[in-house]
């Protein structure tokens, strides 16, 4: 029986896209969202991701890591943004490899994660093995979080979507360095072309319920 996702039987894994220090971590970031929305962004994730791993659903970290800084500017958006008064404009010194930024944020990464770590550009899927780790563990449905929800939640979740995965983006879980009428405006895209968007708890309650109906 399908259920209102459209699969016939859900296997969900939880996706977190740059839940780093380049972003998150006041003290290193280079991308950085606020303070107090770095911080509830992070509880947020830890408090999703331990109920995720409790009910026995995979959880993969996605985050985003360069060689050089030719590696980032070889795109011509960033390159054009680049030290300019845009709110991405520190791109290319973004997450460099050899930089703290790259680090997960404390407690995001526990054992039994998957890590995804060559991300360059906004889509997770990108020359990055992340679709055969899902297609290796049977996943069919995403819990997408992280950052920026206008840019890397965003196309991630489309790219997932035309890989024919049910997407979930969780709204209390995701947020962007571009503020919420970015933020806002990512989740009315999502909404309406590309999958749902809900907290966190509605979230992992509609996975049980669907599983149930499914069963």
């Amino acid at each position: 029986m399908t259920n209102p996702y459209g699969v016939d039987e859900i296997r969900p894994a939880v996706v977190t896209i740059d839940m780093h220090r380049g972003h998150l971590d006041p003290d290193v970031a280079t991308l950085p969202l606020p303070a107090d929305v770095s911080a509830r962004v992070v509880d947020a994730n830890l408090s999703l991701l331990g109920r995720a791993r409790m009910a026995g659903i995979p959880v993969l970290h996605v985050i985003t890591s360069y060689r050089d800084t030719e590696e980032s500017s070889s795109n011509a958006f960033w390159r054009a943004i680049a030290d300019t008064n845009a709110t991405r404009s520190n791109v290319l010194r973004h997450n460099l490899d050899h930089m703290p930024g790259v680090q997960p944020m404390p407690g995001m990464f526990v054992e039994g994660d998957r890590v995804v770590d060559t991300k360059k550009r906004y889509d997770c899927f990108l020359h990055t093995d992340l679709e055969f780790t899902l297609r290796r563990l049977g996943v069919n449905t995403l819990l997408i979080t992280g950052v920026n929800t206008n840019s890397c939640v965003l196309t991630t979740t489309i790219a997932a979507s035309v890989r024919d995965y049910a997407c979930i983006v969780v709204e209390d879980c995701v947020d962007t360095v571009d503020g919420p009428e970015y933020h806002d405006a990512a989740l009315k895209c999502i909404r309406r072309a590309f999958g749902w968007a809900m907290p966190a708890d509605e979230a992992l309650r509609e996975i049980g319920a669907a599983q149930t109906v499914a069963g």
